[in-house]
């Protein structure tokens, strides 16, 4: 529905700064801020330091600092990567919201498979291509961008406060999540949160996400010769590692591509839920190439947001190119395991390594390591926050939201729920079919990013005059 006249200021000021938060948004592209273990920390801070001028930029909070915060590793204690807090009070009976997004990124990946280099936003079209275009730093820019117009709209009539969380290491696991959350908690303590870090159904239908999977990464390490062999002398007797790496990878699945480890559960549907997307739009928004056929039993929905799912995300062998007639000693495998509604990150990640160490082949040396875990979330549709990001969404895209579940994990809103038990959690997103994030090729569709920062801009308003008291 069209949005009342008082609120033309707020759609106006949106338009106004919409170039402005384009040319952020791709300052923010070229920096290369992977938290990943490898890869230059310099990178992060100078992201960090870019995020938190664009919120000294819109004169709206009294408090834009950059933190960081230490936590026990398995090494002892470590310091997390750089993340930027702001804060604004509210007036007197109004609400505060937490406005969260992340200034991490993926690594790139090979270079050979972007189109465009993936650190040098490139206009296409409505899309702006660039790795973290669209995940996460169009979040940023969303929330920027949003408060941004809702001051020069309303002035001293914005009364809600404001915090913003711009975290550092949500590719990276978050390890410092917990620990920042309580150091910085007055700063970050809110009434509503709202995570700009999901997905919308198309370009021009939003989502409100109702439920996540959770995760279990691990990295697995076969080793089965005490060096490398030559192949024609010892091929045929000896096992290398590679042959017991794949017999061990086949177990987690059976014959439909169905999860096949015993104590991974899946989770019944909420009454009511979203029905999830078709056969044919799991087809085309997935790419599969023609004559490739699904995976799995069930719904769609049953197999992205209800079930388990295990995927091999990297391998550490000899590349094709440098491939000799050697029998390999050892073979690295990252594993990905998302884990349904319900089930605890820790349980999934218990039957996964009791399965694993039970069909390991030919008597071969399997080493569990670097593991990270987060748990699944269900989120709460019935609050007075949902049905005023539901309205917001609706005159923002001009499209009524739909409720989506996400195959995804965002491990840190559960932590979120346990900080903050008393606050309304809205995930939003910036995303659609064809982003590719985390893929080469990443891209964030303009047309999306505008009506995103109108409906965060139209829900700041609209809070301001809401009493909480």
């Amino acid at each position: 529905m069209p949005v009342e006249p008082a609120e033309r200021p707020v759609l106006d000021a949106v338009e106004a700064g919409f170039p402005a938060a384009v040319g952020a948004l791709g300052r923010l592209v070229r920096i290369p801020s992977v938290a990943f273990p490898g890869f230059p920390e310099a990178a992060l801070t100078t992201s960090a330091e870019a995020v938190a001028e664009l919120l000294r930029g819109t004169g709206a909070f009294e408090l834009v600092e950059v933190r960081r915060a230490d936590y026990a590793a398995e090494s002892g204690t470590a310091t997390g990567s750089p993340a930027v807090v702001a804060r604004r009070p509210a007036a007197e009976g109004r609400p505060t919201v937490l406005l969260y997004a992340h200034h991490d990124v993926q690594p790139a990946g090979r270079d050979e498979l972007w189109n465009t280099p993936p650190f040098e936003p490139t206009l296409r079209g409505d899309r702006l291509f660039g790795r973290g275009a669209s995940d996460d730093k169009a979040g940023v820019v969303t929330h920027v961008a949003a408060v941004t117009a809702a001051l020069a709209a309303l002035g001293d009539e914005l009364e809600v406060g404001i915090a913003l969380f711009v975290e550092g290491e949500e590719e990276a696991g978050s390890r410092s999540f917990d620990a920042f959350l309580a150091e910085n908690h007055d700063v970050l303590d809110a009434d509503v949160i709202v995570v700009a870090d999901s997905d919308n159904v198309s370009t021009t239908v939003p989502a409100l996400t109702s439920s996540l999977r959770g995760n279990v990464t691990a990295t697995l390490e076969i080793a089965t010769l005490d060096h490398a062999s030559h192949s024609g002398m010892f091929g045929g007797a000896a096992p290398d590692a590679v042959l017991a790496a794949v017999r061990l990878l086949d177990s987690l699945w059976d014959e439909d591509g169905a999860v096949a480890v015993e104590g991974l559960r899946s989770a019944e549907p909420p009454a009511g839920g979203p029905a999830g997307p078709t056969d044919a739009q799991l087809v085309a928004d997935a790419a599969l190439l023609p004559g490739v056929r699904a995976i799995g039993r069930g719904t769609v929905a049953d197999r992205l947001w209800y079930g388990p799912s295990i995927t091999v995300t990297g391998i550490d062998v000899t590349d094709v190119v440098n491939a000799s007639n050697t029998l390999l000693p050892s073979v690295r495998v990252r594993v990905s395991c998302r884990v349904a509604p319900g089930q605890p990150a820790a349980e999934a990640f218990a039957a996964l390594e009791r399965h694993l160490r039970e069909h390991v082949a030919f008597g071969a040396r399997l080493t569990v390591s670097d593991v990270d875990l987060g748990d699944p979330f269900l989120v709460d549709q019935s609050g007075w926050a949902a049905e005023a990001a539901r309205a917001a969404l609706a005159d923002g895209w001009g499209a009524e939201p739909e409720l989506t579940g996400i195959g995804g994990s965002i491990p840190f809103v559960s932590t979120l729920t346990e900080r903050f038990p008393a606050a309304q959690i809205l995930i939003t997103g910036v995303e659609d079919p064809d982003t590719r994030a985390h893929s080469p090729n990443e891209s964030q569709d303009l047309g999306v990013l505008r009506k995103a920062i109108t409906a965060e801009a139209l829900l700041l308003a609209r809070l301001s005059k809401r009493r909480v008291d």
